[in-house]
C-alpha cells in the first residue's frame, strides 16, 4: 500500500502533522494547484497502515485519514514489482 495525499481536496489544515504518532506528515512550503500549502511526506514508509495491512487484512491505524476533514488522504495498491525503500531503526 502506498499513502497519497489528494491535492485536488486538500485544504493545508495540516491536522494530519499533527496527530500522525510516526511524523510521516510535515508542513509543506509550496502551494498546490488551488494556491494551498499542501502538506509533504517524510519517511512514508514508516507507516504501519502502509506496510501491513495487507499482511493483516485490516487498517491498523489511519489516524491522518480520519482526522482529515476533507478526506483527502487514502492508500493506494502498489504494482507487485515497484521497489520499495526498505529503513532499520535502532
Amino acid at each position: 500500500m502506498k499513502l497519497v495525499i489528494n491535492e485536488r481536496r486538500c485544504k493545508g489544515c495540516n491536522m494530519c502533522t499533527k496527530v500522525c504518532p510516526y511524523g510521516i506528515f510535515h508542513e509543506g512550503k509550496r502551494p498546490g494547484s488551488r494556491g494551498y500549502i499542501i502538506p509533504v511526506l517524510d519517511h512514508p514508509e514508516r507507516c504501519t497502515n502502509c506496510r501491513l495491512q495487507k499482511l493483516y487484512g485490516r487498517q491498523l491505524c489511519g489516524m491522518c485519514q480520519m482526522i482529515c476533514p476533507d478526506q483527502a488522504i487514502s492508500w493506494i495498491d502498489e504494482k507487485p514489482f515497484e521497489p520499495q525503500k526498505v529503513v532499520i531503526e535502532y
